[in-house]
């Protein structure tokens, strides 16, 4: 599907990697613009079923007209319970797309990206409550620092709290512009994009509770994968990649891999590449969001 609102990153690799059995049933759990899912259902047979996800009500207008397909309108860290809902226990295979989609970038109004002078909003799902300029209005300094410093590693991320903190005093900070000019003093010469896209990523992370819907739906993932099926994430910064890799090796996010009596690894993946999966140079020359991907993909063991 090419409708301009985003061309799939390593769309191949992730077809390859899904191992798609014409009669099995597939999740994909970050839908956007349907390109992912487009290729999917090119591989099943008439039994076959295709599950898909996402929370932005402007994908739902990509929806594929398909009775083998169905978009479900939510975060995927509810994958286990909507799946329940559709009478499925398991799945053969599952992809999750974790980067921005072209079309959230696009679109002004919705205060993503830098390009733009927007209210600072940045929630995918367009109905929390909280939204960027919330975050920046009503946080604490200490917290601030921590989100700049954890989800945007942004180098002078004390100072860069301090400056909004104190902005603030005088007149509350609503869009792009009123961030760009209060922070400005702080950016890096000839580093702009890369700094505003880090605080940027910050906020989003934030706004989203990207990292905690991501650990969820993992967990889910591995509950409903068939013994055999595949989980295949990408992920485009180390955040979440970070978590992907642990869970995919350990089966947990953090510390050694749990042991059995006799000393055997409990794991419930085997990796089906020990490394992520990068994009050509071909891909990256047509398509520069490709750079920062890298593609994890593991095998659910049996038990």
């Amino acid at each position: 599907m090419d409708n301009g609102y985003h061309l799939p990153v390593m769309l191949q690799e992730c077809i390859e990697a899904l191992a798609i059995k014409p009669n099995g049933v597939y999740v994909d759990v970050t839908f956007g613009g349907g390109g992912h899912s487009s290729a999917i259902i090119q591989h099943l047979g008439e039994e076959g079923r295709l599950i898909a996800f996402d929370q932005d009500p402007d994908a739902l207008n990509n929806a594929l007209p398909d009775e083998r397909f169905t978009l479900i309108h939510q975060n995927f860290r509810y994958l286990k319970n909507n799946l329940r809902l559709q009478g499925l226990k398991q799945v053969d295979g599952i992809l999750a797309d974790l980067g921005v989609s072209s079309h959230q970038f696009d679109e002004a109004e919705r205060g993503f990206s830098i390009r733009f002078d927007a209210d600072l909003d940045m929630r995918m799902d367009r109905v929390g409550e909280l939204d960027a300029k919330g975050i920046l209005n009503s946080y604490s300094e200490e917290d601030l620092h921590r989100i700049f410093g954890m989800y945007g590693e942004v180098q002078n991320a004390k100072s860069l709290a301090k400056v909004i903190v104190t902005s603030r005093l005088s007149r509350p900070i609503n869009t792009v512009s009123d961030l760009k000019s209060i922070v400005s003093k702080l950016v890096p010469r000839g580093k702009e994009n890369k700094y505003y896209a880090q605080l940027f990523q910050a906020l989003r992370i934030e706004v989203n509770k990207e990292l905690e819907a991501l650990q969820e739906f993992l967990v889910q993932a591995q509950a409903v994968l068939k013994p055999g099926g595949r989980l295949v994430v990408m992920s485009y910064h180390s955040l979440e990649d970070r978590l992907v890799k642990n869970f995919m090796a350990k089966g947990k996010f953090k510390g050694e891999v749990e042991k059995d009596f006799y000393g055997n690894e409990i794991k419930p993946f085997m990796l089906v590449s020990r490394k992520a999966i990068i994009a050509s140079e071909d891909e990256i020359r047509q398509n520069n969001r490709a750079r920062s991907a890298k593609l994890r993909v593991a095998e659910k063991l049996n038990g």
